[in-house]
């Protein structure tokens, strides 16, 4: 199962872009594309779990 990335996304958007210290520096991905990659994970997510569109045949009472 995915994990839900929304803490992660509001960490990071709350912290730098990109950090620089004496060991180096880090660069996040852009915020677009977390969010880009949460909403795909969760779609995948909910149509395993059968929440996607369903095409069903009503057929009223009565009728032959």
């Amino acid at each position: 199962m995915p994990e839900d990335l929304s803490p992660t996304i509001q960490e990071n958007a709350q912290g730098p872009k990109k950090a620089q210290g004496d060991s180096g520096s880090v660069e996040q991905h852009d915020l677009k594309d977390q969010i880009e990659a949460d909403r795909y994970l969760a779609s995948k997510e909910a149509a395993k779990k059968g929440l996607g569109v369903r095409m069903t045949k009503v057929v009223p009472p009565g009728a032959v």
